[in-house]
């Protein structure tokens, strides 16, 4: 298939996605599930579009697969030189900021999830998004039944000063739920749909002060930008240089000196 041929079907994909898909702005993030067009002609048409677009489809479910098992490997490797590695310690982690930030965000008070997040993202969810929709009038709501998968999609070891810190984790979450906005003295719904349906976005974590706060949330369809970046992630066992005994392996102790330095600032 030629470049012209690949760029007039991304280009298709693009004017019927425009067409058939609103997008809406809440949740933690400013993400509100997509309303998908649910007329006859709108189903048959994103179909048509599927089946076209099957190979490119394919290609990228074995890219994803191959960042997942990248990404448990490296992390996997990382254990034993800190529990904050281990998926299962991680993914409870994970979970606990994924219910914290909705609660809080329901609240309207993200403040109540400050150690969940990076000082960053807390201030920029409050301001931005928060406290912008009370001024004009707007509430989200945003109710998690069941959280259904957990993936990992970019794993970036790093010591920014202290070992292990500023590593970055990023996961793909998938939650059935409710997102929308609405009036506040009507109650009308503005934007999104109030109904529990699985809804999949993209959750960013940075190790700071020994913890994984959440540092961004993306809508899905971001997830492709990391998993192109695996690739270009340095080998695991050359994030470590200097860390001879990985069960003393501690923040404190370690001489930060010794380590390779952290990368780029992850926001």
């Amino acid at each position: 298939m030629n470049r012209k041929r690949i760029l007039g079907i991304c280009l298709i994909f693009l004017m019927v996605a425009f067409i058939f898909i609103q997008p809406a702005y809440g949740g933690p993030g400013g993400q509100i599930a997509k309303v998908i067009a649910n007329t006859f002609w709108g189903k048959m048409v994103l179909s048509l579009l599927s089946l076209v677009l099957l190979p490119m489809g394919i290609y990228m479910y074995i890219k994803q697969k191959l960042a997942e098992r990248r990404a448990y490997k490296d992390l996997k490797f990382m254990a034993p030189y800190d529990p904050n590695f281990e998926w299962l310690w991680a993914k409870q982690r994970i979970l606990d900021c994924f219910y914290r930030v909705h609660s809080a965000w329901k609240e309207e008070d993200v403040s109540r999830a400050f150690e969940y997040l990076t000082d960053w993202y807390w201030q920029n969810q409050q301001l931005v998004r928060l406290d912008r929709w009370h001024r004009e009038g707007l509430r989200n709501v945003c109710e998690v039944k069941k959280v259904r998968a957990v993936r990992p999609l970019l794993f970036i070891h790093r010591n920014d000063d202290v070992a292990h810190e500023g590593s970055v984790l990023v996961v793909s979450i998938t939650a059935n739920m409710k997102d929308y906005l609405v009036q506040r003295e009507t109650g009308n719904v503005v934007e999104g749909d109030p109904k529990f349906k699985d809804h999949e976005t993209i959750w960013s974590f940075t190790l700071a002060e020994g913890q994984w706060r959440v540092s961004n949330i993306e809508a899905v369809g971001c997830e492709f930008g990391y998993i192109f970046q695996v690739k270009n992630v340095p080998r695991i066992e050359e994030t470590v240089l200097g860390l001879s005994n990985p069960m003393k392996a501690d923040n404190k102790q370690i001489d930060a000196g010794s380590l390779i330095a952290g990368s780029t600032d992850p926001r």
